[in-house]
C-alpha cells in the first residue's frame, strides 16, 4: 500500500493507523504547490479531488476519505481492535464518532486554513469550536478514549485534527480532560513514529 499524504494534515490519522496495525507501507508526499508527489505522480490522476489522503492499495485501486480509509484499515486487521465489528451497535457508535469528527471539528478547524477568511468570520468557527470541545470535554469525563476503555481509528482522528490548535492559537486550557486526553495519545508509539516520519516531532 500507498499512502499519499501532507504532513500534519488529516493523512496523519491514516499513516497513525497504518502503524497501529502494523501494515507494510510506503509514503508518498504531496506538494502542495506543484499538485505532485515526491515521487513525481500527479496528484491529481491519484485523487481528482486534489486533497489527501489517498490510500493507493496493492491491486492498484485508490480509496480516498480519511473517515472510509481507517475504516477500512481496521478492518482488514480486525485483532487490532481499532473498530468494533460491521453489523453491531459499537460499530455505528464508531461511525457516529467519525462522522462528528469529520463534519464538527475536521471542517471547523480546517476552515480556518483559508487565507481569504475575514477576522470575525475566523472568531465565529473558533467559537463553534469552543461549544464542541465543550461536548467532547464532557464526553470524556468517563472514559480514556472516544470508545471507552480502548484506542480505536475515532481517536487517531480526532488527535489529528486538534493538533491544528497550536497552528491557530486555540488555547485547550478550558478543556482539561480534552488537553489530557490529547497528551495520553501523544505518548502512543505509532503517534510518536508517524509524526517523526512526516518531520512534526525530532
Amino acid at each position: 500500500m500507498k499512502l499519499y499524504y501532507f504532513p500534519g494534515a488529516c493523512s496523519l490519522a491514516v499513516h497513525i493507523v497504518l502503524r497501529e496495525a502494523g501494515q507494510a507501507f510506503d509514503l508518498d508526499k504531496l506538494d502542495l504547490a506543484t499538485g505532485t508527489t515526491a515521487a513525481g505522480e500527479d496528484y491529481r490522476q491519484v485523487n481528482a479531488k486534489g486533497y489527501v489522503p489517498a490510500l493507493r492499495l496493492d491491486d492498484g485501486e485508490v480509496l480516498t476519505e480519511a473517515a472510509v480509509i481507517l475504516q477500512y484499515l481496521a478492518d482488514l486487521k480486525p485483532d487490532s481492535g481499532l473498530a468494533p465489528p460491521a453489523g453491531g451497535m459499537a460499530r455505528y457508535r464508531l461511525m457516529e464518532w467519525l462522522n462528528f469528527v469529520a463534519t464538527e471539528i475536521h471542517k471547523t478547524l480546517g476552515a480556518l486554513f483559508n487565507p481569504k477568511a475575514s477576522p470575525d468570520w475566523k472568531a465565529d468557527r473558533i467559537a463553534l469550536f469552543g461549544r464542541r470541545a465543550g461536548w467532547l470535554e464532557d464526553q470524556l469525563a468517563d472514559r480514556p478514549f472516544l470508545m471507552g476503555a480502548a484506542f480505536s481509528v475515532a481517536d487517531a482522528y480526532l488527535f489529528t485534527v486538534l493538533r491544528w490548535c497550536g497552528l491557530f492559537q486555540i488555547d485547550l486550557g478550558p478543556w482539561p480532560r480534552l488537553r489530557g486526553y490529547m497528551a495520553l495519545i501523544a505518548e502512543r508509539p505509532s503517534v510518536q513514529a508517524a509524526m517523526k516520519a512526516e518531520g512534526l516531532a525530532g
